[in-house]
């Protein structure tokens, strides 16, 4: 097995992932980290499985440990593959949805010029699910040794863009929200466990694990963090 801090990762998932048809969502979006430390096929095709149960609709983008064209073949969505990386727009409902790649922290050329061209067709209010959070955030730990490499790019993409923009991620393992011009930026926090944000050193603040709820109407966004008890490996370890 492998040293996962103490934690029963695949409890927490399968203890959230019952929690969410009691919501009753339209949509369910897993942004990343699929994977513990390497994407995994059949670890892939196993969380497949688990989502198809819940009988809602799903959408998955890659994160850092993840591997984007295993994850898209056992998904069933190579098809939304360009070259090596996983990405794609959706219409849902009115809402304009863009889902990005950031596996490896930067937004590459053709993915830069691929939002380019959404954003030209786009206009309102816009969502952007994507892994990374696209700038600094506060968290020492993860500002210095784990970061988006291309906020710049990012940010000059966004720049011209008369809409909101609401950016849902997570990675950063807190909960967070910045905002920086019209972009307002949602970290949700992990399944796994959550970082102090104060220390430049790596530190686990507590083992409660998140989900976030986002609601949307026409003239409104709404979102709310739901945190539940984690689950430990060796439950006589403190929370």
């Amino acid at each position: 097995g492998e040293d996962t801090y103490g934690v029963d990762v695949r409890a927490n998932f399968l203890d959230i992932l019952s929690k969410i048809p009691l919501m009753q969502p339209d949509l369910l979006v897993v942004t990343g980290d699929l994977c513990f430390r390497d994407g995994q096929e059949n670890i892939y095709r196993w969380i497949k499985g688990q989502l198809e149960t819940t009988g809602i609709p799903f959408r998955i983008i890659s994160g850092n440990h993840d591997e984007p064209v295993a994850m898209a073949q056992a998904f069933g969505i190579g098809g939304q593959l360009k070259g090596n990386e996983l990405y794609f727009e959706e219409d849902w409902k009115g809402e304009k949805f863009l889902f990005l790649d950031t596996t490896y922290g930067f937004f590459s050329p053709p993915q830069r010029e691929w939002v380019s061209e959404c954003l030209d067709s786009a206009n309102g209010r816009l969502t952007v699910f994507m892994h990374h959070p696209p700038v600094p955030s506060g968290v020492p730990f993860m500002d210095l040794n784990y970061p988006f490499k291309d906020t710049d790019a990012f940010l000059d993409v966004f720049k011209s863009y008369k809409g909101q923009v609401n950016i849902f991620c997570g990675h950063y393992h807190v909960e967070k929200c910045i905002q920086i011009n019209r972009l307002n930026v949602h970290i949700t926090p992990s399944c796994f466990f959550q970082m102090g944000q104060k220390k430049k050193e790596f530190e686990v603040d507590h083992y409660r694990i998140a989900l976030r709820v986002i609601d949307l109407d026409s003239d409104m966004l709404s979102t709310t963090v739901r945190y539940f008890n984690g689950h430990r490996l060796h439950p006589s370890r403190p929370e």
